[in-house]
């Protein structure tokens, strides 16, 4: 493993009240909350895809400024996420756990009543912004609680959040079809949860800070080699590129495929929605068993997979009947998502020192790109037709290509030894 186990400063020190899993265990029970957490914090942000087909008609808004709500909401989490990552690796602050999760109440409860596109605009920020403070201490918490198992504790923090978002279309199918905008206001519960569960694990949190727990750094990063400095750089970049495609494309399904549906084979706008929903929940299998797959083959080999799976899939999947869609759909998901968890480990083997700004990176830049490429492809459907747009995403996974230009485990792990 390219990833040591998290050490204490002074093992003898440590309190009786420590939680146990210290050193190599992992704690499954800080894991398990987490990720509950990331499931409340993502279930809420679907809210804002799975209240599209509802806004447009109340609203009267045009594609584009469906894409402008997408880009709030995704572009706000993408700017903040790495920067609190960055303060994070350098002053660890537990408390922005619960905070975060207040920001989203507030959020959501706006939505619920928002009665012009501006309100809607500012409430879907505040959901942003409690989404970009959860995300990088979250991830600090998982590679905290993970001891060796990496990829697994990834793949349990990371499920929670993509099982959260494929309730998108359910929400739309039982809640904002029979209930229209206010059904938003019921999330105020969820997040209210969702702080009770923050509370208590920024005190774990704490508690494992107080007693010396402490990440591993690279050894004399300063004086490592140039070139070996720039191939670590070259190997982020085309991490981030392959995000950036992953992300343009499952923004391309999530947002408007339902609409594509809708105008081809004239689905109703709730039967539309239960395509949507097997690609996002066989995506969250994918993201639970990438991690585990990866620590028993090797993250580079499933990130490759992932992203030169996906292709065929996609560049048929806007020719197939509504029968064979589902089933392209539920393949696709499972292939696409299972590399989502492994990005970040991946992302925290190439840096080990900053766990919180790569991982906010990765994330936050996922969230963000999303957020461009529904931008740009709402843009494209009303200057193109949404048809039209689907196809030209369907190229998007060919350039998963890059993957191959990806450093191997062992020359990380390498060169996080020297």
């Amino acid at each position: 493993m390219a990833d040591k186990p998290l050490s204490l400063a002074k093992p003898a020190s440590l309190p009786k009240s420590a939680p146990s899993g210290t050193g190599q265990e992992t704690v499954y029970r800080i894991l398990l909350a987490i990720s509950f957490v990331h499931l409340f914090n993502d279930s809420i942000q679907s809210v804002i895809p799975a209240i599209f087909p509802i806004l447009k008609d109340n609203l009267l808004l045009t594609f584009t400024q469906i894409g402008w709500i997408s880009f709030a909401i995704n572009f706000t989490s993408s700017i903040i996420q790495p920067v609190i990552g960055y303060a994070a690796d350098r002053k660890p602050t537990p408390i922005l756990l619960p905070i975060g999760m207040c920001f989203t109440f507030a959020g959501v409860f706006i939505l619920a009543y928002a009665g012009s596109y501006i309100w809607v605009l500012f409430s879907v920020v505040l959901i942003g912004l409690g989404s970009a403070t959860f995300h990088p201490e979250g991830m600090r918490v998982a590679h905290m609680a993970a001891g060796m198992r990496k990829g697994l504790s990834q793949s349990i923090f990371q499920v929670g959040g993509n099982a959260g978002q494929s309730l998108a279309p359910l929400l739309t199918r039982y809640i904002f079809v029979p209930f229209g905008q206010i059904g938003a206001l019921g999330f105020t519960i969820v997040a209210a949860a969702g702080i009770v569960v923050q509370s208590y694990v920024a005190r774990w949190y704490k508690q494992m800070l107080d007693s010396g727990y402490t990440f591993k750094k690279r050894a004399q990063a300063r004086l490592m080699d140039p070139a070996r400095r720039k191939s670590i750089w070259n190997a982020t970049m085309v991490l981030v590129i392959l995000v950036f495609v992953r992300s343009w494309y499952g923004a391309a399904i999530s947002s408007y495929y339902a609409f594509y549906l809708m105008d081809a084979y004239k689905i109703s706008i709730d039967d539309a929605q239960i395509y949507i929903f097997l690609f996002l929940a066989s995506g969250a299998l994918g993201t639970f068993f990438g991690g585990p797959l990866a620590d028993r083959f090797g993250r580079r080999n499933m990130i490759m997979l992932s992203m030169i799976g996906t292709a065929p899939i996609a560049i048929v999947l806007p020719f197939a009947t509504p029968f064979w869609a589902a089933v392209l759909l539920l393949i696709g998901g499972f292939i696409l998502l299972s590399s989502f968890s492994v990005t970040v480990v991946y992302a925290q083997m190439l840096h080990p020192g900053n766990i919180g700004t790569v991982s906010g990176l990765i994330t936050g830049f996922a969230f963000g790109m999303g957020g461009v490429g529904s931008l740009a492809l709402g843009n494209f459907g009303d200057a193109w037709g949404i048809g039209n747009v689907m196809i030209a995403a369907s190229f998007l996974p060919l350039l998963g290509l890059l993957a191959f230009l990806l450093p191997s485990d062992a020359k990380i792990e390498q060169w996080s030894k020297e």
